[in-house]
């Protein structure tokens, strides 16, 4: 069988496979049959000239069964595939103290390096126990919270029922339909991965004090435009006078304003502050909501664009980068809904 011949095999192979490292071993041998060299195909794929031509030769013995992922092109495993399942799901699904390893709640190499000693008698160095885990599609990730007491069905409610009722009446009878939430941007808010030369870390210096701005804040679901206020409490009172600034923005118009269950948002002088502005209803959230408040997602913008990595030794200093930032959101509506607002 000639190269052009072999093409025509390989190239519809490519275009049906799913997999993606069958994916990748096809697209080596199509390389190949273009011409390209061993050490230009390992950079293109992004794996070893080892490994590459370990597809080639598997190829070039077998022709495409050669590639399927029974056949290995490189070094054998250690582990059978079943051992391989049971080390993928017990890392994914379990905690250590869940298999014995007792009070110890998170992966690390070493735990994974322990339990397959222990369970399928093979020992494995750090660096091949981190090969064998991304190989079986697990990463190094931070872990997130999730809200045990969240209600799914109340969740659903909102994104299926209740949301799609509240913009069918915009222009109609809603002219303006808004997120509003409350967020701490403390002096000392986090420290995040940065790139930085190896061998060294990145410093941040700190002034011994944690003081930090809070804000009340408002996303509009059509327009982008984000309004906010800084104070030093959250309460009834400055709660109220955030009203005030949304009122102040769109003076006509009935406006609705979707918000989490907080306390001060029940409280009696709020809801006889609602009384008074009629035009300004409010629409309550289901109880813990992970990600339906959609102005949460400008919170983590701000934090990461202002605070994460640095250290404020003034107060004021806080609040002038945190104006900067709405001022240069608001000039950017567009950016601000694809980034928010697209997703509901």
């Amino acid at each position: 069988m000639g190269i052009p011949e072999e093409k025509h095999l390989v190239e519809p192979a490519l275009r049906e496979i799913s997999d993606k490292r069958m994916y990748e071993r096809y697209l080596a041998v199509l390389h190949r049959l273009e011409g390209r060299t061993i050490k230009d195909i390992s950079k293109m794929i992004k794996r070893t000239e080892k490994t590459t031509a370990g597809y080639i030769h598997s190829y070039e013995r077998e022709e495409l069964e050669g590639l399927s992922l029974g056949h290995s092109p490189g070094k054998p495993h250690r582990l059978m595939d079943e051992q391989e399942r049971i080390l993928a799901n017990t890392v994914a699904n379990k905690r250590p103290v869940d298999v014995g390893i007792e009070a110890k709640y998170t992966w690390t190499l070493k735990l994974a390096m322990l339990f397959v000693e222990r369970e399928f008698g093979e020992c494995y160095t750090e660096k091949g126990m981190s090969v064998l885990l991304h190989r079986l599609g697990l990463s190094h990730t931070k872990a997130t919270y999730t809200m045990e007491l969240a209600n799914p069905e109340e969740q659903h409610t909102f994104t299926s029922k209740t949301f799609p009722a509240l913009k069918k009446l915009m222009k109609q009878e809603i002219e303006h339909l808004l997120f509003e939430d409350e967020c701490m941007i403390r002096a000392y808010q986090s420290l995040q991965y940065s790139w930085f030369p190896v061998g060294a870390q990145r410093r941040i210096p700190t002034y011994g004090r944690h003081e930090g701005a809070k804000l009340f804040g408002a996303l509009n679901y059509e327009t982008g435009q984000v309004l906010y206020r800084d104070g030093e409490r959250y309460d009834t009172s400055a709660f109220i006078q955030f009203l005030d600034v949304v009122l102040k923005a769109y003076p006509t118009g009935k406006r609705v304003m979707i918000l989490d269950n907080g306390r001060i948002h029940h409280a009696a002088e709020v809801r006889n502050y609602l009384k008074q502005h009629t035009r300004l209803q409010f629409v309550f959230l289901p109880k813990y909501p992970p990600d339906l408040n959609l102005i949460e997602g400008l919170w983590k913008w701000l934090k990461s664009d202002v605070v994460h990595n640095v250290f404020y030794k003034k107060f004021y200093h806080i609040r002038i980068n945190v104006a900067a930032f709405m001022k240069r959101v608001n000039k950017k509506p567009v950016e601000v809904i694809d980034r928010l607002c697209i997703r509901m």
